[in-house]
C-alpha cells in the first residue's frame, strides 16, 4: 500500500489502535449476526457504490482497514481518494472470507462518509479562494478520537492542516493572552519557555482588534490572527502588518463569506466549519 502521499500523522501505529478501538466498541464479543448464518469458510464479494456527488476520500484507509482485519481478503481499487464521483461509480471491490466483509463493514462506511463529507465541503471552499493567495485551514474543532481522518480528509478535499494538536505549534489565544496580562508579556514568556526547554515551535498569536494588531506587530511572531475581524478592518490590519509576518482570518468563516475574506490579502483563513459542519456522503457497501 502507498504511504509516502499520506500526511505526516497518519502512521501505521495511529491507525492500528484507531481500528483496534473502534472495532472493539462495534464488535464486541462477536459479530452474532454474521456468526449466525455464515460459514466460516464461505467467500463472497462486495463492492463499494458511490450514492452521491462529491470528493472520494477513504479509499486508501478502507484499503488498510480491511487489510488489517484480513490480510487475505482481495481489494480491487477503482478509484482513488480525491477523485469527483458521481452516482453509481464503483470505488472498490472486495473478495474474500465473507466474515471479513461484513463486520467491519459499519466502520469502514461510517469513516468514508464521513471523510468524504469533509473532503467535498473542503474543495467547495478551496475553489471559492482559488484566485487569491490566501490557503484554507482546518482548526482542532475536530471529534475527539477522529481527528487525524478528519484532518486527512481535509488534505484530500484541497486544504491545508493547522496545528494537529496542542503540541506541535504555539497558539496564544484571547485567554492566554489575558492571563498573561497582555500580548507583549505573552511572547515573551513563550520565547523563554520554548528556550528553556530547546523547542522550535512557531508562534501564533490571536488578536481581536487593530489595538491588539499593532501590539504584535511590535513583537514579531511568526504568524498574526484577525479573529472575528469585520472585513474592513481585516484589510486595515493586512495593510498594517504589510508582509512583516504571516496573516490568518478566523471566526465565523463559511462557504458564503469565503471568497471576500479571502480578498482582503490574508495569507491563511482558518475554518471550523469544514470539518463539524460538513455534511456525510452516501455511500454503500454491496454484494455482487
Amino acid at each position: 500500500m502507498q504511504t509516502n502521499n499520506w500526511p505526516d500523522y497518519v502512521t501505521r501505529e495511529r491507525l492500528d489502535h484507531f481500528i483496534e478501538e473502534a472495532l472493539k466498541e462495534d464488535v464486541g464479543d462477536g459479530d452474532h449476526s454474521t456468526l449466525a448464518i455464515i460459514s466460516n469458510g464461505d467467500n463472497k464479494r462486495a463492492r463499494l457504490i458511490v450514492k452521491q456527488e462529491g470528493i472520494l476520500a477513504g479509499v486508501d484507509f478502507a484499503a488498510y482497514l480491511l487489510n488489517y482485519y484480513d490480510k487475505h481478503l482481495n481489494f480491487n481499487q477503482i478509484m482513488k481518494d480525491g477523485d469527483m464521483m458521481k452516482v453509481g461509480d464503483i470505488a472498490f471491490t472486495i473478495e474474500g472470507l465473507t466474515h471479513s466483509i461484513l463486520t467491519p463493514e459499519r466502520l469502514l462506511l461510517n469513516c468514508m462518509q464521513r471523510m468524504s463529507g469533509i473532503a467535498t465541503l473542503t474543495h467547495q471552499m478551496a475553489q471559492e479562494i482559488m484566485h487569491t493567495k490566501a490557503r484554507l485551514l482546518d482548526t482542532r474543532k475536530t471529534t475527539p478520537n477522529f481527528r487525524m481522518l478528519e484532518k486527512w480528509a481535509v488534505t484530500i478535499g484541497g486544504g491545508y492542516n493547522h496545528r494537529f494538536g496542542l503540541y506541535d505549534m504555539i497558539m496564544l489565544k484571547d485567554n492566554h493572552v489575558d492571563y498573561a496580562g497582555g500580548i507583549a508579556k505573552a511572547v515573551e514568556q513563550t520565547r523563554t519557555y520554548l528556550y528553556d526547554n530547546q523547542l522550535n515551535l512557531k508562534i501564533e498569536v490571536e488578536t481581536r482588534n487593530l489595538k491588539e494588531v499593532k501590539e504584535a506587530i511590535a513583537v514579531k511572531p511568526d504568524r498574526i490572527m484577525l479573529d472575528n475581524f469585520s472585513i474592513e478592518d481585516m484589510r486595515k490590519a493586512v495593510e498594517l502588518i504589510n508582509g512583516q509576518v504571516e496573516t490568518e482570518a478566523s471566526g465565523g468563516i463559511t462557504l458564503e463569506t469565503l471568497k471576500e475574506v479571502a480578498e482582503t490579502g490574508v495569507n491563511y483563513i482558518s475554518s471550523g466549519a469544514i470539518i463539524h459542519s460538513a455534511n456525510n456522503i452516501d455511500l454503500s457497501l454491496k454484494a455482487f
